[in-house]
């Protein structure tokens, strides 16, 4: 079934939040999130963009995020669990830093159990996270 000319789907808007991200369009994001708490179930997709900008975008919009709505920012963690368990290092060592951008206990359990991670820079990430200095 075809949509409504007037609405755009769930991956047309990952993308549009994406492309804004890219282009450091971080405050139109950050309203778009303070709107629609449904998006932090995006994060762990969006995050996973190719583009180093988009993924900087992500931090910046969660450092943002976590002064104004600190208490929707666990929404996300369901979307960065499963990429705690990608086969790319980045995007594991990604996931530990907005992870600890978050800091509520679930998400700090989720960090520390990458502490032996095969790859030595998300184990530096997971430290570095928990000394709380990332």
């Amino acid at each position: 079934m075809s949509q409504p000319p007037n609405e755009v789907s769930d991956q047309e808007l990952k993308r549009v939040i994406a492309d804004f991200l890219d282009q450091g369009h971080v405050e139109n994001i950050v309203a778009m999130f303070r709107r629609e708490p449904e998006y932090y179930a995006w994060t762990g997709e969006i995050l996973s963009d190719e583009r180093f900008a988009v993924r900087l975008g992500v931090s910046v919009l969660f450092e943002e995020l976590q002064i104004l709505q600190p208490n929707r920012l666990p929404l996300a963690i369901p979307s960065l669990v499963k990429l705690l368990d990608s086969e790319q290092p980045l995007l594991r060592g990604e996931a530990i830093s907005l992870l600890g951008i978050i800091g509520t206990d679930q998400a700090m359990a989720e960090i520390r159990r990458l502490a032996s991670d095969p790859n030595p820079q998300v184990r530096e990430m997971v430290q570095l996270v928990l000394a709380g200095t990332a």
